[in-house]
This record gives structure tokens, C-alpha cells and sequence, in this order.
């Protein structure tokens, strides 16, 4: 059963997909959307929006988002949020693997996506195909979204994602192959001490070589409370 979730402070109200029919708001969600940062008039582009928490986030900071998920019903959801948050979104069902049917060639400023943690002859899929789908690679692998990211995304257009972090070294091979290197990272880590469990990445098509680090991101603090750093990202600020 659907149900609706308060977000952000209250910023948006997000009504979820039902248990096994999709992957609900998460702290990678957050996270992702405050990493990118767009610039007044950029066309963006989610890949993989699912119910459109990351496009409506970004659309919330005054932002015009289009977002494309191959799930209808998720689609379907995604524009009952952006009603129900009064916000302007287009949302479109689409597989991303014939992304020239999409639009055409270089039609983006800027492109976010949460791409699947695992590939789908590498991990043991979710019996329900709408979390095998997000989770699992179930209906496109990472190197079709770096693919896909390359043919729409304009030159020096900028390419925002989070990927688990021990699959950060094949992400930037496949970036490099796509000539869209990788130009700054951020490391998630869940406490000090720990590993880093995923990465914000930003990648540049056609950029030159160079990569900025950034200081890593702590979920918690030595105490097991929230950083300041967490809780920023859950205040939306507009025109950000």
C-alpha cells in the first residue's frame, strides 16, 4: 500500500511505492541531490527518477528537471508527487538503453542518477522485478547509463551520481572509456573510522583529466549522532 511521507523538514511530501513495488527515500537519495549543483537555466535530466524524489528535490530548488524511468507505475507516481508538491516536472517512461529515442544528441546541461548498486550476473536478484530492477541492473547495466550519459549530455555537461564504494574503480573506468572523466568525489562514510559505503561523483563529458576530492561526509559522529554535514543536505534551499 502507498503511503505519503513527510520529507526535508517538511519541504515535500513524497507519497512512496508499496512494499516490493520500488525503493523508497533513502539517505543516497539526499545525499545526491544536495551533491549536484546546477546552474540557473541548466536543462536536467534524472535517469532512473523512480517516484521523482531527487527530480521534485531539485525542481523544489527552482530547478526544471525531466525524469525518465523505464517502471510506468513508478512514473505514474512520480507526477502524483509533483501535483501534490505543486511542481513543475516532467516525467517520462522510457528505457534508457534506447536513449535516442529519448531526445536527441547533447540535449542535456546536466544529468543526476542513482544507478543500480549491483549487476544483475553479479548479484542474486530480488524476486520482485520492480527492486531487482533499481537494485540489481535487472533492466540496464552501468556502462548503458554511461553510454546513455555520453550521447545526451552536452559537451562539458556534467554528469552527478552515487555508486557503492567498491565499485568506484569500475565506474571510473567506464567514465574514462566514454571520454567523461571524473572531476570531483565525495566519500560517504557511515561513522569515522569506517569504510567509505558510496561516493558522490561528479564527471564532465569531453573534461580534461583532474580530480578534485572533496573531504568525506559522516552520516554519524564518533557518538553515533547525526553530523552537521547530514543534516545540511536535508535543508532544501532554493536556487541552490
Amino acid at each position: 500500500m502507498e503511503d505519503c511521507h513527510s520529507l526535508l523538514c517538511g519541504a515535500l511530501k513524497m507519497i512512496q511505492p508499496a512494499a516490493g513495488e520500488g525503493l523508497r527515500v533513502n539517505v543516497d537519495t539526499v545525499l545526491l541531490a544536495h551533491f549536484s549543483r546546477p546552474k540557473r537555466g541548466e536543462k536536467i535530466l534524472e535517469i532512473g527518477c523512480a517516484h521523482g524524489a531527487v527530480s521534485l528535490i531539485l525542481a523544489k530548488r527552482g530547478f526544471p528537471v525531466t525524469g525518465i524511468d523505464i517502471q510506468p507505475h513508478l512514473i505514474a507516481l512520480a507526477k502524483k508527487n509533483a501535483a501534490l508538491n505543486g511542481l513543475e516536472a516532467e516525467f517520462i517512461s522510457a528505457d534508457i538503453r534506447e536513449y535516442k529515442k529519448i531526445a536527441a544528441a547533447q540535449s542535456f546541461d546536466r544529468i543526476v542518477v542513482n544507478p543500480p548498486y549491483d549487476e544483475a550476473e553479479r548479484s542474486r536478484p530480488s524476486p520482485k522485478e520492480p527492486v531487482s530492477a533499481a537494485m540489481h541492473g535487472a533492466c540496464c547495466r552501468l556502462e548503458d547509463i554511461i553510454a546513455a550519459s555520453h550521447y545526451l549530455l552536452k559537451n562539458r555537461g556534467r554528469l552527478d551520481l552515487v555508486m557503492r564504494g567498491d565499485r568506484i574503480g569500475e565506474l571510473f573506468a567506464l567514465l574514462d572509456r566514454y571520454k567523461t572523466p571524473p572531476k570531483l568525489i565525495r566519500c560517504v562514510h557511515p561513522r569515522p573510522g569506517e569504510r567509505a559505503s558510496v561516493a558522490l561523483v561528479e564527471a564532465v563529458r569531453s573534461g580534461s583529466h583532474g580530480l578534485i576530492i572533496e573531504p568525506p561526509l559522516f552520516i554519524t559522529d564518533a557518538s553515533g549522532a547525526e553530523t552537521p554535514e547530514l543534516k545540511e543536505a536535508y535543508i532544501i534551499e532554493e536556487g541552490r
